[in-house]
């Protein structure tokens, strides 16, 4: 378990309605006068809003232009770390020892010049606070940068320091997950997988459902460090190909890269036979194709179903199977088929269904390799490749079209989902999707066991 800093934040700040609340002391913007961050270590709290109150700092925000109000919204983390300095040296204290990298950051003028705009010159020059030296407000700004964790929940975007957990390693496979409280945001780290006595501990700062070129870039953008995991280091991706590409010359050769820890590596098909003589693509040609690709994705309506499988299809012989853009499109029909209008799951008809379980397959066959053992993502997976299954069983025994010993088989291997999905999703906050989901899986499992009573333990 780890405690979060005292940073907070002041929740639901600035949505898109058309009234903005606003504190009746600063005049800074609030989500409403009951704000439950009111006055509270996780919010606007009264030394903070004393400041903002002497330093006439609501006079630089513009009510009437909301990209404005958050541009300077973006000063105000960066300010409650360095109030620590005074209302809570100890926390200070443990805020400096996290790595800030403005070595490195000073030399990124997109990164650096932004800071120095929307934040040093908002705290020095704006509000007058020159008790703060732009080197300290800098490194505050890289602390955030470099260490916090994505948390909240419900469609909520906040970031987070922990004292302890910044210290894990990075690693593309991590051996642990991660879920925060919604009331508190207490992070919870648990062992995915079994850790051997003196192996690291690890977590990935990168999205894993990417491919290499992906989480490097991110890594090095955000995080300012290179990743030489084995992952990483392999073209194959140990096995997933998230990055693979079909060969559009042989037709059955691979198209991977021949160094992928160079950005700027060339990519190769594999088959060195008299089919394909020495097909080659450099990188920025291979960048130029996926971020085509990745552009007609994201005009894609998460609910589409016809759309996504048509994008599948059409790029069925250049995407390899479980190249990471398409695995994002088979996750996203795995959970979408059975839960919208036209395709609610006892709509399904029996093609539908086994697609639905198909594709959940082919996402635990990835999952396998690179987020393995008991991971969200696993647990979700899991739980919906339940639900066809139990559909296709019901309609089968309806039909007479079932022996004992094949309802047995078919019913274990859905007990067995539903409890690893238990397992896992137990551990999620209660209100959140994914905690939502565990609590069905537990209640499916009793209808499950009830399946015994019939045709015996299985």
């Amino acid at each position: 378990m780890d405690s979060e800093y005292k940073l907070g934040f002041i929740k639901g700040y600035l949505g898109t309605e058309k009234e903005i609340f606003r504190c009746k002391s600063c005049n800074w913007p609030l989500c409403s006068q009951k704000c439950s961050g009111l006055n509270k270590r996780l919010g606007h709290t009264e030394v903070e809003c004393a400041i903002l109150r002497e330093t006439q700092s609501s006079n630089f925000l513009d009510y009437n232009d909301f990209s404005k109000i958050r541009s300077r919204l973006c000063a105000l983390a960066p300010f409650r770390c360095l109030l620590l300095k005074k209302t809570d040296p100890k926390s200070y204290d443990l805020l400096l020892d996290m790595e800030h990298h403005n070595d490195l950051r000073r030399n990124i003028p997109e990164i650096w010049d932004t800071n120095q705009r929307k934040v040093v010159d908002t705290i020095i020059k704006d509000w007058g606070l020159n008790c703060f030296t732009e080197e300290e407000i800098h490194t505050m700004c890289g602390i955030l940068e470099v260490n916090s964790f994505e948390i909240g929940h419900q469609d909520r975007n906040i970031r987070g320091l922990y004292p302890t957990a910044f210290l894990m390693s990075h690693d593309c496979v991590p051996n642990t997950n991660h879920c925060d409280e919604e009331a508190n945001y207490r992070l919870t780290v648990r062992a995915s997988t079994k850790i051997e006595n003196g192996y690291p501990v690890t977590l990935s700062y990168a999205y894993t459902l990417q491919n290499t070129l992906k989480r490097r870039e991110h890594l090095l953008d955000n995080k300012f460090f290179e990743c030489y995991c084995k992952r990483c280091s392999d073209p194959t991706e140990l096995g997933c190909y998230s990055s693979a590409l079909q060969c559009p010359k042989c037709k059955s050769g691979l198209v991977l890269c021949d160094n992928p820890l160079d950005c700027d590596s060339s990519w190769s098909c594999t088959n060195s036979s008299k089919d394909c003589p020495g097909y080659i693509i450099k990188a920025k040609s291979l960048k130029l194709l996926l971020n085509r690709i990745s552009h007609e994705v994201d005009q894609i309506d998460g609910n589409d179903i016809e759309s996504m499988e048509l994008f599948l299809n059409k790029y069925r012989n250049v995407l390899h199977p479980t190249h990471y853009i398409c695995l994002g499109i088979k996750i996203s029909l795995s959970q979408t088929y059975g839960r919208i209008k036209g395709y609610l799951i006892n709509e399904l008809d029996e093609s539908i269904l086994e697609r639905k379980v198909e594709l959940c397959r082919e996402v635990l066959e990835v999952l396998d390799i690179i987020e393995p053992g008991y991971t969200r993502i696993r647990g979700v997976t899991l739980f919906e490749i339940h639900a066809p299954l139990m559909m296709l069983l019901t309609r089968d025994l309806a039909n007479q079209s079932l022996s004992k010993a094949e309802l047995k088989k078919r019913l274990k291997e859905v007990f067995k989902y539903l409890t690893e999905a238990n397992i896992i999703l137990k551990h999620e906050p209660e209100s959140s999707p994914e905690g939502i989901m565990g609590k069905a899986a537990a209640d499916a499992l009793v209808q499950i066991k009830d399946w015994q009573k019939i045709v015996g333990k299985f």
